[in-house]
Protein backbone atom coordinates (compact mmCIF):
# COMPACT_ATOMS: atom_id res chain seq x y z
CA UNK A 1 0.00 0.00 0.00
CA UNK A 2 2.79 2.37 0.94
CA UNK A 3 4.59 1.59 -2.27
CA UNK A 4 1.50 2.41 -4.28
CA UNK A 5 1.16 5.75 -2.57
CA UNK A 6 4.77 6.53 -3.27
CA UNK A 7 4.34 5.56 -6.92
CA UNK A 8 1.27 7.74 -7.26
CA UNK A 9 3.10 10.64 -5.62
CA UNK A 10 6.06 10.21 -7.92
CA UNK A 11 3.76 10.04 -10.94
CA UNK A 12 1.90 13.14 -9.81
CA UNK A 13 5.19 14.97 -9.29
CA UNK A 14 6.40 13.88 -12.72
CA UNK A 15 3.17 14.95 -14.42
CA UNK A 16 3.30 18.30 -12.63
CA UNK A 17 6.89 18.81 -13.71
CA UNK A 18 6.03 17.94 -17.30
CA UNK A 19 2.75 19.85 -17.40
CA UNK A 20 3.64 23.11 -15.69
CA UNK A 21 5.96 25.28 -17.75
CA UNK A 22 7.29 28.70 -16.80
CA UNK A 23 8.40 30.65 -19.87
CA UNK A 24 11.05 33.37 -19.26
CA UNK A 25 10.50 36.91 -20.40
CA UNK A 26 11.50 37.60 -24.05
CA UNK A 27 10.94 33.97 -25.04
CA UNK A 28 8.21 32.03 -26.79
CA UNK A 29 8.02 28.24 -26.56
CA UNK A 30 6.54 26.09 -29.28
CA UNK A 31 4.52 23.06 -28.19
CA UNK A 32 3.90 19.95 -30.31
CA UNK A 33 1.37 17.25 -29.71
CA UNK A 34 1.82 13.95 -31.49
CA UNK A 35 4.54 15.57 -33.59
CA UNK A 36 2.32 18.44 -34.75
CA UNK A 37 2.40 22.08 -33.77
CA UNK A 38 -0.15 22.66 -31.02
CA UNK A 39 0.47 26.03 -29.34
CA UNK A 40 2.89 28.86 -28.60
CA UNK A 41 3.57 29.53 -24.95
CA UNK A 42 3.97 33.17 -23.89
CA UNK A 43 6.18 34.38 -21.01
CA UNK A 44 4.87 33.35 -17.58
CA UNK A 45 3.12 30.26 -16.18
CA UNK A 46 1.69 27.84 -18.75
CA UNK A 47 0.10 24.39 -18.59
CA UNK A 48 0.47 21.72 -21.25
CA UNK A 49 -0.57 18.13 -21.58
CA UNK A 50 2.19 16.34 -19.71
CA UNK A 51 1.73 13.08 -21.55
CA UNK A 52 1.06 13.92 -25.18
CA UNK A 53 2.65 17.37 -25.55
CA UNK A 54 6.23 18.51 -25.53
CA UNK A 55 8.17 21.72 -25.98
CA UNK A 56 9.76 21.52 -29.41
CA UNK A 57 11.59 24.88 -29.51
CA UNK A 58 12.44 27.85 -27.30
CA UNK A 59 12.52 30.99 -29.42
CA UNK A 60 14.22 34.20 -28.25
CA UNK A 61 12.06 37.11 -29.48
CA UNK A 62 14.56 39.84 -28.56
CA UNK A 63 16.42 41.74 -31.28
CA UNK A 64 19.47 39.77 -32.33
CA UNK A 65 22.74 40.85 -33.90
CA UNK A 66 24.37 38.84 -36.65
CA UNK A 67 27.95 39.56 -37.62
CA UNK A 68 28.63 38.99 -41.30
CA UNK A 69 32.01 37.46 -42.01
CA UNK A 70 34.35 39.52 -44.24
CA UNK A 71 33.78 38.63 -47.86
CA UNK A 72 35.73 39.31 -51.03
CA UNK A 73 33.61 41.16 -53.60
CA UNK A 74 34.49 42.35 -57.10
CA UNK A 75 32.97 45.68 -58.07
CA UNK A 76 31.74 46.71 -61.52
CA UNK A 77 35.16 48.18 -62.40
CA UNK A 78 36.90 44.90 -61.39
CA UNK A 79 38.28 46.12 -58.06
CA UNK A 80 38.54 43.34 -55.49
CA UNK A 81 37.49 44.54 -52.06
CA UNK A 82 36.83 42.87 -48.73
CA UNK A 83 33.55 43.85 -47.10
CA UNK A 84 32.60 43.44 -43.46
CA UNK A 85 29.12 44.09 -42.12
CA UNK A 86 26.58 43.47 -39.41
CA UNK A 87 22.79 43.22 -39.31
CA UNK A 88 20.09 43.20 -36.67
CA UNK A 89 16.94 41.12 -36.81
CA UNK A 90 13.99 40.23 -34.63
CA UNK A 91 11.68 37.23 -34.70
CA UNK A 92 8.07 38.37 -34.88
CA UNK A 93 6.46 34.99 -35.56
CA UNK A 94 8.14 32.08 -33.72
CA UNK A 95 6.06 29.53 -35.68
CA UNK A 96 7.35 30.75 -39.07
CA UNK A 97 10.88 31.24 -37.76
CA UNK A 98 11.06 27.62 -36.57
CA UNK A 99 8.99 25.73 -39.13
CA UNK A 100 9.56 28.03 -42.13
CA UNK A 101 13.35 27.72 -42.40
CA UNK A 102 16.08 25.48 -41.06
CA UNK A 103 19.00 27.27 -39.38
CA UNK A 104 17.55 30.77 -39.49
CA UNK A 105 20.80 32.66 -38.77
CA UNK A 106 22.74 30.70 -41.35
CA UNK A 107 20.06 31.41 -43.93
CA UNK A 108 19.96 35.13 -43.15
CA UNK A 109 23.77 35.36 -43.24
CA UNK A 110 24.03 33.64 -46.64
CA UNK A 111 21.18 35.67 -48.06
CA UNK A 112 22.83 38.88 -46.86
CA UNK A 113 26.22 38.01 -48.37
CA UNK A 114 24.81 37.00 -51.75
CA UNK A 115 22.64 40.12 -51.88
CA UNK A 116 25.62 42.26 -50.92
CA UNK A 117 27.69 40.77 -53.75
CA UNK A 118 24.87 41.46 -56.17
CA UNK A 119 24.46 45.08 -55.06
CA UNK A 120 28.16 46.01 -55.03
CA UNK A 121 28.80 44.08 -58.27
CA UNK A 122 26.65 46.69 -60.00
CA UNK A 123 28.60 49.60 -58.50
CA UNK A 124 32.07 51.02 -59.12
CA UNK A 125 34.63 51.15 -56.34
CA UNK A 126 34.23 54.91 -55.88
CA UNK A 127 30.45 54.53 -55.67
CA UNK A 128 30.78 51.67 -53.20
CA UNK A 129 33.02 53.75 -50.95
CA UNK A 130 30.89 56.89 -51.10
CA UNK A 131 27.37 55.36 -51.12
CA UNK A 132 27.35 53.13 -48.06
CA UNK A 133 23.98 54.43 -46.94
CA UNK A 134 22.50 53.47 -50.29
CA UNK A 135 24.01 49.97 -50.02
CA UNK A 136 22.65 49.60 -46.49
CA UNK A 137 19.16 50.73 -47.50
CA UNK A 138 19.02 48.47 -50.57
CA UNK A 139 20.33 45.47 -48.66
CA UNK A 140 17.87 46.07 -45.83
CA UNK A 141 14.96 46.17 -48.27
CA UNK A 142 15.99 42.91 -49.96
CA UNK A 143 16.55 41.05 -46.68
CA UNK A 144 13.38 42.35 -45.06
CA UNK A 145 11.24 41.22 -47.97
CA UNK A 146 12.96 37.82 -48.19
CA UNK A 147 12.72 37.04 -44.46
CA UNK A 148 9.09 38.05 -44.12
CA UNK A 149 8.01 34.47 -44.83
CA UNK A 150 10.30 33.35 -41.98
CA UNK A 151 8.48 35.53 -39.46
CA UNK A 152 11.60 37.65 -39.10
CA UNK A 153 12.07 41.40 -39.32
CA UNK A 154 15.46 42.79 -40.43
CA UNK A 155 15.69 46.02 -38.47
CA UNK A 156 19.06 47.37 -39.52
CA UNK A 157 22.02 46.66 -41.81
CA UNK A 158 25.41 48.32 -41.51
CA UNK A 159 28.49 47.95 -43.71
CA UNK A 160 31.34 48.21 -41.21
CA UNK A 161 34.25 48.36 -43.59
CA UNK A 162 35.15 48.20 -47.27
CA UNK A 163 38.84 47.40 -47.68
CA UNK A 164 40.45 47.76 -51.15
CA UNK A 165 43.76 45.94 -51.91
CA UNK A 166 46.96 47.44 -50.48
CA UNK A 167 48.23 48.80 -53.82
CA UNK A 168 44.85 50.37 -54.49
CA UNK A 169 44.83 51.95 -51.03
CA UNK A 170 48.23 53.54 -51.74
CA UNK A 171 46.98 54.85 -55.08
CA UNK A 172 43.86 56.26 -53.39
CA UNK A 173 46.04 57.91 -50.75
CA UNK A 174 48.15 59.59 -53.43
CA UNK A 175 45.01 60.62 -55.30
CA UNK A 176 43.50 62.15 -52.17
CA UNK A 177 46.75 63.98 -51.44
CA UNK A 178 46.86 65.37 -54.98
CA UNK A 179 43.21 66.38 -54.73
CA UNK A 180 43.80 68.20 -51.42
CA UNK A 181 46.77 70.04 -52.94
CA UNK A 182 44.70 70.97 -55.99
CA UNK A 183 41.91 72.31 -53.79
CA UNK A 184 44.41 74.30 -51.74
CA UNK A 185 45.87 75.80 -54.93
CA UNK A 186 42.42 76.67 -56.24
CA UNK A 187 41.43 78.26 -52.95
CA UNK A 188 44.63 80.30 -52.84
CA UNK A 189 44.09 81.48 -56.44
CA UNK A 190 40.50 82.39 -55.69
CA UNK A 191 41.61 84.32 -52.61
CA UNK A 192 44.20 86.26 -54.62
CA UNK A 193 41.63 86.97 -57.32
CA UNK A 194 39.15 88.21 -54.76
CA UNK A 195 41.81 90.40 -53.14
CA UNK A 196 42.78 91.91 -56.52
CA UNK A 197 39.14 92.55 -57.36
CA UNK A 198 38.52 94.25 -54.05
CA UNK A 199 41.71 96.31 -54.44
CA UNK A 200 40.66 97.41 -57.96
CA UNK A 201 37.17 98.16 -56.73
CA UNK A 202 38.59 100.26 -53.91
CA UNK A 203 40.86 102.16 -56.32
CA UNK A 204 37.92 102.74 -58.67
CA UNK A 205 35.78 104.00 -55.82
CA UNK A 206 38.57 106.33 -54.69
CA UNK A 207 38.94 107.72 -58.23
CA UNK A 208 35.20 108.31 -58.45
CA UNK A 209 35.15 110.07 -55.11
CA UNK A 210 38.15 112.19 -56.10
CA UNK A 211 36.50 113.16 -59.42
CA UNK A 212 33.26 114.01 -57.64
CA UNK A 213 35.28 116.14 -55.19
CA UNK A 214 36.97 118.00 -58.05
CA UNK A 215 33.63 118.51 -59.75
CA UNK A 216 32.08 119.87 -56.57
CA UNK A 217 35.10 122.11 -55.99
CA UNK A 218 34.95 123.45 -59.57
CA UNK A 219 31.24 124.16 -59.22
CA UNK A 220 31.81 126.02 -55.99
CA UNK A 221 34.77 127.96 -57.51
CA UNK A 222 32.63 128.94 -60.49
CA UNK A 223 29.84 130.00 -58.18
CA UNK A 224 32.31 132.04 -56.11
CA UNK A 225 33.72 133.73 -59.22
CA UNK A 226 30.23 134.45 -60.44
CA UNK A 227 29.30 136.06 -57.16
CA UNK A 228 32.59 138.00 -57.10
CA UNK A 229 31.96 139.28 -60.62
CA UNK A 230 28.44 140.23 -59.62
CA UNK A 231 29.80 142.05 -56.57
CA UNK A 232 32.37 143.89 -58.71
CA UNK A 233 29.67 144.84 -61.20
CA UNK A 234 27.55 146.16 -58.36
CA UNK A 235 30.56 148.09 -57.03
CA UNK A 236 31.24 149.64 -60.43
CA UNK A 237 27.59 150.62 -60.70
CA UNK A 238 27.73 152.24 -57.27
CA UNK A 239 30.99 154.02 -58.04
CA UNK A 240 29.61 155.24 -61.36
CA UNK A 241 26.61 156.64 -59.53
CA UNK A 242 28.81 158.37 -56.98
CA UNK A 243 31.18 159.84 -59.62
CA UNK A 244 28.36 160.96 -61.89
CA UNK A 245 28.14 164.32 -60.14
CA UNK A 246 31.89 164.96 -60.53
CA UNK A 247 32.10 163.66 -64.08
CA UNK A 248 34.69 161.04 -63.09
CA UNK A 249 35.27 157.82 -64.98
CA UNK A 250 34.45 154.72 -62.90
CA UNK A 251 37.04 152.67 -64.77
CA UNK A 252 39.77 155.15 -63.94
CA UNK A 253 38.57 155.10 -60.36
CA UNK A 254 38.88 151.36 -60.07
CA UNK A 255 42.32 151.36 -61.70
CA UNK A 256 43.42 154.04 -59.30
CA UNK A 257 42.06 152.06 -56.39
CA UNK A 258 44.07 149.03 -57.46
CA UNK A 259 47.09 151.31 -57.93
CA UNK A 260 46.87 152.51 -54.35
CA UNK A 261 46.39 148.94 -53.04
CA UNK A 262 49.50 147.88 -54.92
CA UNK A 263 51.52 150.67 -53.26
CA UNK A 264 50.23 149.58 -49.84
CA UNK A 265 51.19 145.93 -50.43
CA UNK A 266 54.59 147.07 -51.67
CA UNK A 267 55.09 148.99 -48.48
CA UNK A 268 54.04 146.06 -46.32
CA UNK A 269 56.42 143.66 -48.01
CA UNK A 270 59.24 142.49 -45.69
CA UNK A 271 61.72 142.63 -48.55
CA UNK A 272 61.03 146.26 -49.05
CA UNK A 273 63.63 148.52 -47.38
CA UNK A 274 62.51 151.71 -49.01
CA UNK A 275 59.37 152.75 -50.87
CA UNK A 276 59.63 155.54 -53.41
CA UNK A 277 56.34 157.15 -54.22
CA UNK A 278 55.80 158.57 -57.68
CA UNK A 279 56.08 162.29 -57.88
CA UNK A 280 52.70 162.58 -59.60
CA UNK A 281 50.88 160.56 -56.95
CA UNK A 282 48.77 163.51 -55.83
CA UNK A 283 47.97 164.45 -59.41
CA UNK A 284 47.01 160.91 -60.15
CA UNK A 285 44.61 160.79 -57.21
CA UNK A 286 43.11 164.13 -58.24
CA UNK A 287 42.68 162.87 -61.79
CA UNK A 288 40.94 159.80 -60.47
CA UNK A 289 38.41 161.77 -58.49
CA UNK A 290 38.48 164.74 -60.90
CA UNK A 291 39.62 167.06 -58.17
CA UNK A 292 40.85 170.40 -59.35
CA UNK A 293 44.00 171.73 -57.68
Amino acid sequence: MTGLIIAVAVLALFLTFKGVRIVPQAQNWLVERFGKYAATLSPGLNLINPVFSRVSAKIDIREQVLDLQPQGIITEDNAAVKVDGVLFYKILDPYKAFYGIEHLEFAISNLALTSLRSIMGRMTLDASLSLREKINAELLKILDEATDSWGTKITRVEIKDIMPPQDLQQAMTLQMKAERERRATVLEAEAQKEAQEKKAEGFKRAQILEAEARKESALRDAEARERLAQAEANAITSVAGALKSTGGDPLIYLLGQEYVKGLVRLGESQNSKMVILPADLIDSVRSIFKIKG
